[in-house]
């Protein structure tokens, strides 16, 4: 992998993280999955070492970087075999819309825990009729004196059982025009109202999906986020990071795949040459290599756009590379498994389960269709079919 297009410092990270990623490795994942567990042990040491606020601010505790920094983590931490998925959630999403937008008690009692990996924050968005359509959201808020009174359902929210709160997304009335409009919501996770049931997955992670039931769940004025007439900005300020660390997840686990396919073509001797001297062997992992390169490519062009302040840019780059990474993983992943033949869909390589793993890259946290309405409305101009 070249390096020539980071710095000195981005490349000591990666070296840094690398190696903590291989004393936990894929097997160490494979374990807590079968036997329930989540990955605190390797969540403990990435927050001891920084890596998990890297992205935060130095204030409140975290590294000062940024998003080309936090992905840097993330897509390491897979190529290892052990990812951590509430990495996109949690400082990523939740920890940058409170820095940037939280009031200051909210930085104060939120982003250092997020920071030091003590705290953990899931987010709630998807509902089960409206998809990925963020303007049909039917979780309200409607004002019960100085409180508010949230009412609604979520579904594939991540780690809620292991989270101390949930960042859910609502709406609110607009008492000038009587339109709803979108609004972010600290709920802690006791909060009486606050259902939550886990949804039976065929996806093998240590990271459980819930659906999330909101009884009239009574919250305090101040767990409003931010403005709340300024709700869908900083809404989209949090999607940018998370698509950018989607893409980091699939590219980590594309390229944990093809190092395993690579590794195998070179020892695996079927005539006289190993498997890997065969071009209809070689060629598809050479192209799979080379997705994957291009994808980290837009990634992070769409993290510097996006620690730059540019959020527009960041957005349509976000998405590219959202898309990129989850194609690219998706047949990574399927080479890795084929040139393995047999071998590919055993336990004891670990690849098999990755096949509906990587499928996550194409369809989380948006679909590979709703991007390219995005680029084909946004960048090409084309008119909307909806």
């Amino acid at each position: 992998m070249s390096t020539v297009l980071e710095t000195e410092e981005h490349q000591a990270l990666r070296a840094a993280v690398a190696a903590l990623g291989k004393r936990y490795g894929r097997e160490y994942m494979t374990g807590l999955v079968s036997e329930g567990g989540h990955p605190r042990e390797l969540w403990a040491d990435a927050a001891k070492a920084g890596f998990l606020g890297v992205n935060l601010p130095e204030e409140y505790g975290g590294g000062g970087a940024g998003m080309a920094e936090l992905s840097i983590v993330l897509e390491e931490l897979g190529a290892s075999g052990s990812p951590l998925l509430m990495m996109i959630v949690s400082p990523a999403i939740c920890g940058t819309v409170i820095a940037r937008f939280g009031t200051d008690e909210q930085k104060r009692q939120w982003l250092p825990g997020l920071a030091d990996g003590s705290l953990t924050m899931a987010f709630g968005i998807t509902e089960p009729d409206a998809g990925s359509n963020s303007h049909r959201i039917t979780t309200t808020a409607r004002r019960d004196g100085d409180d508010w009174l949230l009412t609604g359902r979520k579904v594939f929210v991540s780690g809620v059982d292991i989270a101390d709160a949930t960042l859910i997304v609502g709406r609110t009335e607009d008492a000038r025009t009587g339109k709803l409009k979108a609004c972010l919501f600290i709920v802690p996770r006791d909060t009486p109202g606050f259902g939550r049931n886990q949804i039976d997955m065929e996806v093998h992670a240590p990271e459980k999906q819930f659906e999330l039931v909101l009884d009239d769940v009574r919250l305090p004025a101040d767990a409003l986020v931010g403005d709340e007439d300024a709700g869908l900005l900083q809404l989209f300020a949090g999607l940018n990071p998370e698509r950018i660390m989607t893409a980091a997840f699939g590219i980590g686990m594309g390229r944990y795949a093809l190092g395993r396919a690579v590794e195998y073509a070179k020892t695996r001797q079927v005539w006289k040459e190993p498997i890997g001297a065969h071009q209809a062997i070689a060629h598809p992992l050479a192209q799979a290599h080379i997705e994957l390169e291009l994808a980290r490519l837009m990634m992070q062009k769409a993290a510097r756009l996006y620690d730059a302040g540019d959020d527009l840019g960041a957005g349509e780059a976000a998405n590219m590379a959202k898309y990129a990474a989850g194609e690219a993983c998706v047949r990574a992943v399927d080479q890795a498994v084929h040139t393995l033949g047999g071998n590919g869909l055993t336990r004891e390589y670990g690849l098999a389960s990755l096949i509906t793993g990587a499928r996550v890259a194409r369809i989380a946290p948006v679909s590979r269709e709703m991007i390219l309405n995005y680029v084909s409305h946004q960048t090409l101009g084309l008119p909307k079919s909806y």
